[in-house]
């Protein structure tokens, strides 16, 4: 009999659920992640830690309001990470952070030097200070393109074996955001 238990199916993601938020403007926060260590040259998933996660009470009454960031570092903790290893985490947010997820996330990545960050996002959240903030502590910032929403689909929906459509002016939105936090990311007068 093995030591080791049986790994747990993943959660997937209903099709309703990715259209709405990744898609449109819901103010949900849905946050895919994925982590990889570095084994020599490339980097290795770690197949267990790959899952999604949402806010938590605002139609969740039983829970305690919780963004989705903060969520996911209230569980990284309890993750037997080998501290001497490089960790790369890969997150598909439907939302960037927001100003009260900032700081924490900053915090986080100055606690944790064997981990970096790389954050995809569909949409994006305007909080210019928080952004920059973010990025000068070592997180890579960008918007969802075809080849990430692909990702994201292919690995946390249950898509029932239906390929990725784009939707109408899919394009011309991840052009318009990816605009906007250039302009962000760049511009020191804001």
């Amino acid at each position: 009999m093995a030591d080791n238990p049986a790994p747990r199916a993943r959660r997937l993601m209903d099709i309703n659920t990715f259209e709405e938020n990744f898609r449109d403007k819901k103010r949900k926060t849905y946050l895919c992640y994925k982590v990889e260590v570095r084994e020599g040259d490339p980097w290795t998933p770690v197949l267990e830690h790959w899952d999604y996660l949402r806010n938590q009470g605002a139609d969740t009454p039983w829970l305690p309001r919780h963004h989705a960031e903060l969520c996911f570092l209230d569980l990284f903790p309890s993750w037997p990470l080998d501290q001497e290893k490089q960790y790369r985490l890969t997150w598909y947010i439907s939302w960037s952070p927001c100003p009260d997820c900032v700081p924490e996330l900053v915090e986080f990545l100055k606690k944790n030097s064997h981990v970096s960050l790389r954050i995809f996002a569909a949409h994006v959240y305007t909080y210019i200070h928080g952004l920059r903030d973010l990025r000068d502590a070592g997180a890579q910032l960008a918007i969802m393109t075809r080849n990430e929403l692909q990702d994201c689909w292919d690995t946390f929906v249950d898509s029932q074996g239906q390929p990725f459509e784009p939707w109408p002016n899919m394009d011309e939105h991840i052009q318009e955001e990816s605009q906007q936090l250039q302009t962000i990311l760049r511009n020191p007068e804001n």
